[in-house]
């Protein structure tokens, strides 16, 4: 946090009015929004918190899944135009959970920060007018860095709520989006406000972090310019792509060969992920089709450890990329180096051939990086603290129900316990919703008793 936005978060105003809901849902992803309308629909109210501007996920960003290669955003999307519709779901993007105390007689007691967008968000129409006339580019975060945002900016075009937000940490308050508004939106003396929340249960469905891969520094991102993460080439194959078509990023031209390095940051205890994020076979296969699909004369490698196609339909799935011409190379990427005209020279032991080690050349270089817990929730549990395992995933006491967990009236959904695929999420999370809302339902017992 800079120091611009870390002076106005010290001047939060507190809202003396305290708000009662029935569950407070942390996290405003696939899981998170499966869990609210689960609970809403059952007659429940829900509080769901989102920390950045616009609900929708990491999910969200993704070109197709697999194994079906169904449109990501077509799933997604009505899920987020239903929670916000929804009577019984209050949503709060942009805010963030500061403490969270258990309080014997309402369950527990939050302290959430909504963060100033700027903007007057009853006011504003999602015109795009600030966006427009904002002279600063700075780089987008949806994107991956592939392209530019500016100071001044919606998210995505479909972004719930489609409210703009004024990046305060590069404004250069020049007033250009304050003068050009055509409803007066715009409010740079907008300070944070904290309100306090009662609840009687939580669910936290805060996700996963992706790994760094600039911390594999043998593979060379963030040096070397063709190299990409898995993620940046999602949004390279989405079809709100940056380019609209696959190209590198160094020089804007089309590749001719594309390479794959599995397990990046996963299985390896040199990064201490010693875990298998089991996602990341399936998504590599997953592009390697949408690249052939977009790039029919390119060559594909997919360089590997093991190929995990457990589930459903996932290794006719493997053998459907394998059909279409993808080359799997059995072996473990050792190095990799700048090639002359911006290709990427690759350094393997070729497993299949007896350990040779040998190099080969592509025009661009994906690492597949591998999914982290992101256990900075635990951290407000103020008096009390959710477990974690070894591995820093929420814990839950009991194998056969790994949605509760130590903390009652506290459950976990998605990828807060674990990796997992969408489908293994929206599961987990329904699951959430229904044990959140039986434990509800004793508490309502308890409370009408007394």
């Amino acid at each position: 946090m800079s120091s611009v936005f870390s002076n106005i978060i010290e001047r939060a105003e507190e809202v003396s009015e305290e708000k009662e809901f029935d569950a407070v849902v942390i996290g405003a992803g696939i899981a998170g929004m499966e869990a609210s309308l689960d609970l809403a629909d059952m007659g429940y109210s829900v509080l769901l918190i989102e920390k950045e501007p616009t609900i929708g996920g990491k999910m969200f960003l993704l070109s197709k899944v697999f194994p079906t290669l169904d449109c990501a955003s077509c799933i997604s999307t009505p899920k987020m135009a239903a929670v916000a519709h929804h009577p019984n779901i209050t949503l709060w993007t942009y805010s963030e959970v500061l403490k969270i105390r258990r309080d014997s007689e309402r369950g527990y007691a939050l302290r959430v920060m909504k963060k100033p967008r700027f903007v007057d968000e009853s006011a504003c129409t999602g015109c795009y007018t600030c966006e427009e006339v904002c002279p600063i580019d700075v780089p987008k975060e949806l994107d991956f860095n592939l392209r530019a945002r500016r100071a001044a900016y919606i998210p995505f075009d479909t972004a719930v709520p489609k409210i703009a937000v004024i990046d305060i940490d590069n404004c250069i308050f020049c007033g250009k989006c304050e003068r050009e508004c055509p409803v007066n939106a715009i409010n740079f003396l907008q300070k944070p406000k904290i309100y306090s929340v009662n609840a009687k249960s939580i669910i936290v469905a805060t996700g996963y972090n992706l790994f760094q891969a600039e911390k594999k520094e043998q593979y060379g991102f963030g040096i070397i310019p063709n190299v990409v993460t898995s993620m940046q080439m999602e949004r390279l194959l989405s079809p709100t792509r940056p380019f609209n078509h696959v190209l590198r990023p160094m020089d804007g031209k089309e590749p001719a060969s594309i390479g794959y390095v599995l397990c990046t940051g996963s299985r390896d205890r040199t990064v201490g992920n010693p875990i298998c994020s089991q996602v990341c076979c399936m998504y590599s296969m997953k592009q390697a089709q949408l690249i052939l699909g977009a790039l029919p004369l390119a060559d594909v490698t997919v360089y590997y450890m093991d190929i995990r196609a457990y589930g459903k339909g996932f290794e006719e799935f493997y053998n459907q990329a394998q059909a279409m011409g993808v080359r799997f190379i059995h072996g473990r990427v050792a190095k990799v180096e700048k090639g002359e005209g911006g290709s990427v020279k690759v350094k393997y032991e070729n497993i299949d051939e007896g350990g040779k080690l040998e190099t080969a050349e592509h025009d661009l270089l994906v690492l597949s990086v591998g999914l982290l817990p992101n256990c900075e929730i635990t951290k407000v549990f103020d008096g009390v603290s959710l477990s974690l395992d070894e591995f820093g995933w929420l814990l839950s006491p009991d194998p056969a129900n790994p949605v509760k967990t130590n903390l009652e009236g506290v459950f976990a959904a998605g990828c807060s316990t674990g990796p997992k695929d969408i489908p293994d999420t929206v599961v987990q999370a329904a699951s959430a919703a229904a044990e959140c809302a039986a434990y509800l339902k004793k508490v309502n017992v308890i409370a009408e008793e007394r």
